[in-house]
């Protein structure tokens, strides 16, 4: 499995890729609300500054009474092996601030710019990306302070304005929620908890985290509820020591606050004994554990919704014309070029040059044999069932030998459930040759410039593998037939050789059911039967790859577009100039739409090859 590191940072990249592109928010879900990340939560002087910055490790935030934070700040964190820290803004892309003092004022300068020198508030993020090798993988967004009364320059509607701004993130059921209240105020009026109960009241996407412990009234402790006691989390409670005002003042360093902070837990009599769980250290790495056993949770539903995202696109893309040439013989010939360069790369896949291709013999090695084992032949030898079958082929009068019928009807009903198996495996190699195909046609660099031909690409080769697939299910249920149509006789003339075993002298008499065929005789047919079978299945597990391979995957290798060339070189110029159409008035739309295609598809095979590593 991929380490949570990479797979966070992963997640960091794509995040940070999706606001570089303007992938954020709007109508329905972006990729990046698709992705886990962290909501800081608090009331107005809760601390929430402090806890980011003593996850971050540095003094970046602004500081001041009253509204601070009047636009949520995106900080994305990545952890480096080593070297100087530093920070890049979104909107400054090309300047990389290793002075923290010059991100606080950038964060305010930013934010004067939307809201000016005021105290109103703005739902327009700032993007923050700091890297440090003293920081985990997180994405966390730092939301305006929630408040109970608006003050001298703010509008009457900025109490429910901040809270509508911080339930619109923390509602996303992919929005972990960082409850941010102070050890020095009563649990049951946060604002912070009240709020996560409303959005998650089962509390699975909630974390408590008390603040200013040190500030609490002498003789008083929080242990009720970092214990879990005065109000109950999924997920326990960490306590944070903040940097007093002295220390603030002072510049003293993080990593020294940090020191400080553990020293007190470690020497606290009230917190001593929940030391390992308390503190900024601790609350970082926890967050990180979660944010990645989230990421893997979601992994399923983030890649349904690229593969949707990304059919949406191409669709759009698909809508956009662009022809190249106005001569209809170099449409043609181009035509074909990049058809032969797509045709390349789909048999590199198939022949290992390019991975894919070992899925099909994954199919034959895995899948097959696995689904043969399924098969219900225990039920349908049963000894009730043999006698059925059996009693029923003999009709008013029993057989006098042996249950020639019997057995004939017994073995036809167990080779039908031979069908299933061999169709499966048709349709599991016909996909992973259409999934070569979708591959094939978004690795050729050559087709990325034609939607339009892609598609045509596309549904050429899908009509073509849908009849190789057709024709491979005929020859398989062929396979299937010939077996029933006609047994091998040697098989059972071994058998009538052998003497019968006559039963135990100790066995139980027939009952009254069991008046013409005794249990033992029922038994060894069930037992011929399913020897004769096992043979079958045998030899349908070697030959059912033979005639798959050659319906099928040598017949994609050699004319899976043979249908196409003769179509495209019968067409019109005009059909042909529709095939490369390009519009002028759309390029720059065409741009940013293949943009966001490629990060969907490269967000979809880089979570593939991570999260599975």
């Amino acid at each position: 499995m991929a380490t949570m590191e990479s797979l966070i940072g992963l997640v960091n990249k794509i995040q940070r890729a999706c606001t570089v592109l303007g992938d954020y928010g709007g109508q329905g879900m972006s990729l990046w609300e698709a992705l886990p990340s962290v909501a800081v939560v608090g009331g107005q002087s809760s601390g929430k500054s402090s806890v980011l910055e003593s996850i971050v490790g540095r003094d970046f935030l602004p500081r001041g009474s009253g509204i601070v934070t009047r636009r949520p700040l995106v900080l994305q964190l990545h952890k480096t092996e080593s070297g100087a820290e530093y920070a890049e803004f979104l909107h400054a892309p090309k300047r990389r601030f290793t002075d923290f003092a010059a991100v606080r004022k950038e964060i305010s300068d930013e934010t004067d710019r939307i809201t000016g020198k005021t105290k109103q508030i703005s739902n327009i993020p700032i993007h923050l990306s700091i890297y440090s090798p003293n920081v985990v993988n997180l994405t966390l967004i730092d939301l305006p302070g929630l408040t109970k009364v608006a003050v001298e320059g703010q509008s009457d509607s900025i109490v429910e304005d901040i809270e509508n701004m911080v339930r619109s993130y923390v509602e996303k059921p992919n929005c972990i929620i960082l409850a941010i209240t102070p050890a020095n105020q009563d649990i049951a009026t946060s604002d912070a908890i009240k709020l996560a109960r409303e959005v998650d009241p089962s509390g699975e996407r909630t974390f408590g985290v008390l603040t200013k412990l040190d500030l609490m009234d002498k003789g008083t402790n929080a242990t009720e509820v970092l214990e879990g006691r005065a109000y109950r989390l999924q997920h326990p409670w960490v306590g944070i020591v903040n940097r007093s005002q002295a220390d603030i003042n002072k510049n003293v360093d993080m990593i020294i606050a940090r020191r400080k902070e553990r020293e007190y837990f470690e020497t606290s009599p009230d917190y001593g004994h929940l030391a390992s769980r308390m503190g900024s250290e601790y609350l970082a790495k926890l967050l990180s554990q979660h944010l990645e056993l989230v990421i893997r949770q979601r992994i399923p539903s983030i890649i349904a919704m690229i593969n949707k995202t990304i059919d949406e696109l191409n669709a759009e893309l698909d809508r956009i014309g662009r022809p190249v040439a106005a001569d209809g013989g170099a449409q043609l010939y181009m035509i074909l070029e990049l058809c032969r360069a797509f045709d390349r790369v789909f048999k590199e896949h198939l022949d290992g040059g390019r991975p894919g291709g070992d899925r099909i013999y994954g199919v034959f090695d895995h899948q097959l044999p696995a689904a043969l084992k399924k098969l219900p032949f225990d039920r349908h030898l049963s000894l009730k069932n043999v006698q059925k079958v059996v009693t029923e082929a003999d009709g008013y009068q029993p057989h006098l030998i042996a249950p020639e019928q019997g057995y004939r009807r017994l073995i036809d009903g167990s080779i039908t459930y031979f069908r299933g198996p061999a169709e499966a495996s048709v349709d599991a190699v016909h996909f992973v040759l259409k999934e070569l195909v979708r591959k094939s046609i978004a690795e050729t660099e050559e087709l990325k410039r034609f939607p339009t031909l892609q598609s045509d690409i596309a549904t050429a080769a899908n009509e073509a593998l849908e009849r190789f697939r057709e024709e491979g299910r005929k020859t398989v249920i062929r396979l299937v037939e010939m077996e029933s149509s006609y047994l091998t006789v040697d098989f059972f003339r071994k058998l009538h050789a052998e003497p019968e075993r006559k039963p135990e002298k100790n066995a139980t008499p027939p009952g009254p059911n069991n008046d013409i065929y005794q249990d033992h005789s029922l038994r060894r047919i069930g037992s011929n039967v399913s020897a004769y079978i096992a043979l079958v299945s045998d030899t349908l597990k070697n030959t059912i790859p033979k005639a798959v391979v050659y319906c099928q995957v040598r017949e994609a290798k050699r004319s899976l577009l043979t249908n196409f060339y003769a179509q495209i070189g019968r067409r019109e110029k005009e059909r042909l100039s529709a095939m490369l159409d390009e519009d002028p008035q759309l390029m720059e739309r065409r741009t940013q739409i293949a943009k966001r295609l490629e990060l969907y598809k490269s967000a979809r095979d880089e979570i593939d090859a991570v999260a599975w590593k």
